[in-house]
């Protein structure tokens, strides 16, 4: 501790004061001075017991002012000795004078000068002092490690995103994303990855959050302590030891809250099926901490993805020709080849670039080639290798799938390409291939869509509680059907499931035209052809199929004769996809099918259920859509009870008929009945009451039914009657309330209802009334007699172009 000197500036300094003020009136001769003096010193007084006060906080000796207190000691002694001077003693009175002012001149300069270079050296001291200070903490304060977790920078070219980009920014900056996590999702190589290294070096994102943006690759599946163990060091910290994974969830949390004094983004880039259970332990709830997610697959319990589709045809041509250099070279490939093959890379980013690098600076020869074998079907696929990233690429994506729904994914292939398959279809061939029922195997469609590698498109919505799929299509991205393609062709024969013949333009295989009999282990076999295609079917033997698709395109076509020997068959589905409906013939080789379950047919003309009568006992469903059924209905002399007599459901969609098959009525197994816009159709027989079984029963938009049978009230199991859109009804059944198990009643659009019967009252089971706002009104009046029942008023929202 440094000693404080007694003769501090205060003290001595109201010392002399007290002197000055004491002597001024005895020294006349000197007054006018000392009252200068007395002037000063009231000035600096204040400064000085400044000075004191400092010096004592700061523990600091007086030397420093030591030659002030000196000058104001002898000051002291000088006021007095100057009230003893006589009047006369001129000698010795301009001495005292000259001392006095002096005295003067001294406490001004140090109060003037020297004080304020000591003030300036205690500035630099202290300067200097924080200085040090700032060094020491600067020596515990963490650094961040730049490269750990710092986002990486996108490609320099990039097409199509900026509207992604925006969108993302809405979302995450605007705060209009509901919760803190945002999962953007795609088929792979759709640019997920690139869209997130986008949005991270985006200007205003940077401002947004500053040095908070983290970002960490999952593609390896790392454990959670080796994310975290990253996110420590990026921020400077040593590896903290965790006992557990909650431990280390725990230390990120107090990490984040830490650092987050400006907003946080953690985005968790390739996300994988094995990982997604990781991105829920980041989530904290933390002022202004979002989460970035990209995946192949939607990840359950963060809300609606954002979905990443394939480019459109002007982004994906920019993004081929700068890959293939087209726009750095003069070019004297044709537009006309580069749109070929950049079609035949179905928007799909990493197979624009892959393609696009494969050909730059080829010769134009090579350029001719490409475009002529996609333009004939084969997939850039068969140009890719492991080397290139597609095929990998593609090839995770399968790899992701379980062993059931890799069966489910494949069995899409079975269908055309950049056709809307029905999902119907697929629930008939998912529901045979694994013993499954109907809404189990519709359950595996939607797997296939949150995994990226389908889409569903619905082109009318349900009434809620139902389960209905009619109005359902899958898609599917060009590519992944080539992946789904070159799935099985990589099999070995043995293990071969699906075989794919693709007869279009008489393109048929070596195979075809041997006189030996072909034997195939396939279970599943798909035949599409056209109107080029004449050649006679060949000997084929396939003992083991029970899916059969055949996808058409002619005027008429004849059943394969092999047909009778598939006495395994479960499911047959034969789609017309030419704009005319395409004449069947040789039908009665359904007459083998012993085993068949169900039946689809679409866009073609019947002229017979059956010319033999022999049953198909084991078909449980047949469906018609846009077929022209009317003479098979009409005229048949074969009832259908006795064809069908284990017939558990019919659907008729946009068909073609006056009046229901014969025999119907007595199929007192169906369970479901759908017939949907059969818009000449104006009654149903009279005796449908006979179906006792039925449950569900179907009549949206049939547009000339003009009442329902009276007999329709002995359903006593039906539970679900639709009849919206049947815009010529006019009255319901006056016993309608005997409909015991109804519960839901879509009646919809039916505007030339105009009153309800009273006893639907006695419709104790009925909980959903789906309506209109009309057809409401007739309904609000007698609501408050039901305990339990919801009016749904909802607007007409199908879509015909959706089906086209």
């Amino acid at each position: 501790m440094a000693m404080i000197l007694d003769a501090v500036v205060g003290r001595v300094l109201d010392e002399l004061l007290s002197t000055v003020i004491a002597m001024k009136d005895r020294a006349v001769k000197f007054r006018a001075t000392l009252e200068n003096l007395h002037s000063i010193l009231k000035k600096v007084e204040p400064m000085a017991r400044e000075i004191d006060g400092l010096n004592k906080r700061l523990d600091k000796p007086a030397t420093e002012t030591q030659t002030l207190i000196d000058e104001m000691e002898k000051g002291k002694e000088l006021v007095i000795e100057c009230s003893k001077v006589d009047w006369w003693n001129c000698c010795y009175k301009a001495s005292s004078q000259e001392k006095l002012q002096d005295l003067i001149d001294s406490i001004t300069l140090y109060f003037q000068l020297d004080m304020q270079g000591n003030i300036n050296v205690i500035v630099l001291e202290n300067q200097m002092l924080l200085h040090q200070i700032h060094e020491k903490l600067v020596e515990n304060v963490p650094r961040r490690i730049a490269g750990l977790c710092s986002p990486p920078e996108p490609p320099a070219f990039t097409v199509g995103l900026d509207v992604h980009l925006r969108a993302l920014k809405f979302k995450l900056l605007k705060n209009h994303h509901v919760g803190s996590v945002l999962t953007v999702t795609g088929t792979g190589g759709s640019g997920e990855s690139t869209l997130a290294k986008k949005f991270c070096s985006d200007e205003e994102v940077k401002g947004e959050f500053k040095d908070n943006i983290f970002f960490i690759s999952l593609a390896e599946v790392p454990k959670l302590s080796t994310i975290v163990e990253r996110l420590f060091e990026h921020n400077g910290y040593e590896k903290p030891q965790f006992q557990s994974d909650e431990g280390a969830v725990d230390r990120l949390e107090n990490l984040l809250k830490q650092i987050g004094k400006n907003p946080i983004l953690l985005v968790l880039d390739g996300v994988l099926p094995e990982s997604a259970s990781l991105v829920e332990k980041f989530v904290f709830q933390i002022p202004n901490y979002k989460i970035l997610v990209t995946s192949r697959f939607t990840i359950k319990g963060f809300g609606q993805p954002y979905v990443l589709k394939s480019l459109n045809e002007a982004d994906a041509l920019n993004l081929f020709r700068h890959y293939a250099s087209l726009d750095q070279t003069s070019s004297t490939i044709p537009d006309t080849i580069v749109k070929k093959i950049a079609k035949g890379c179905s928007g799909s980013p990493l197979a624009l670039i892959v393609t696009g690098k494969s050909l730059s600076l080829e010769e134009p020869v090579v350029w001719h080639n490409r475009a002529r074998t996609l333009s004939r079907g084969q997939s850039v696929l068969s140009y890719s290798s492991s080397s290139d990233g597609l095929l990998t690429c593609l090839q995770k994506c399968f790899d992701d799938l379980d062993a059931k729904l890799a069966e489910s994914f494949m069995d899409l292939s079975l269908f055309p390409e950049a056709q809307k398959i029905p999902a119907a279809a697929l629930v008939d061939i998912y529901a045979e291939q694994r013993d499954e029922d109907d809404d189990i195997a519709m359950e595996n469609i939607h797997k296939l869509v949150k995994r990226n590698v389908a889409d569903l498109v619905v082109t009318r919505n349900t009434t809620s509680g139902t389960v209905d799929y009619n109005y359902h299509y899958v898609t599917q991205h060009g590519l992944l059907r080539d992946l789904a393609i070159h799935q099985t062709r990589n099999l070995p024969t043995e293990k071969k499931h699906r075989l794919i013949i693709d007869l279009r333009g008489n393109n048929i295989p070596k195979w075809w035209t041997t006189q030996n009999e072909y034997h195939i282990a396939a279970h599943s076999l798909s035949i599409s052809t056209d109107e080029e295609f004449t050649s006679e079917w060949c000997n084929l033997q396939p003992s083991e199929v029970k899916v059969l698709v055949m996808n058409l395109r002619e005027k008429k076509r004849s059943l394969p004769p092999f047909m009778k020997k598939m006495n395994k068959l479960k499911v047959l589905t034969i789609t017309n996809y030419d704009v005319n409906r395409a004449e069947l013939e040789n039908l009665e080789l359904l007459d083998y099918l012993s085993d068949l379950k169900r039946i689809r047919l679409e866009k073609v003309s019947i002229p017979f259920l059956s010319k033999t009568g022999v049953p198909l006992k084991n078909l449980h469903k047949f469906s018609f859509f846009m077929c022209n059924v009317n003479e098979a209905f009409k005229n048949s002399t074969i009832k259908v009870s006795d064809v069908l007599p284990n017939l558990k459901e019919m659907n008729i969609d946009y068909c073609d008929m006056e009046e229901l098959p014969a025999g119907l009525s007595d199929t007192v197994s169906l369970k479901k009945l759908s017939i949907t816009n059969c818009h000449k159709l104006s009654k149903l027989p009279t005796g449908i009451g006979k179906l006792v079984n039925l449950e569900s029963l179907r009549l949206t938009s049939c547009t000339k039914l003009e009442e329902l049978p009276d007999s329709i009230t002995s359903l006593h199991k039906l539970n679900f009657l639709d009849i919206s859109d049947c815009v010529s009804l006019r009255t319901l059944p006056e016993n309608m309330g005997e409909l015991g198990s109804l519960e839901s009643l879509n009646c919809r659009g039916c505007n030339r209802l105009s009153e309800l019967p009273y006893s639907v009252t006695d419709l104790e089971s009925l909980r959903v009334v789906v309506c209109d706002e009309e057809t409401a009104a007739l309904w609000e009046p007698i609501i408050s007699m039901f305990s339990d029942l919801k009016l749904e008023v909802v607007l007409t929202d199908f879509k015909l172009d959706a089906l086209l």
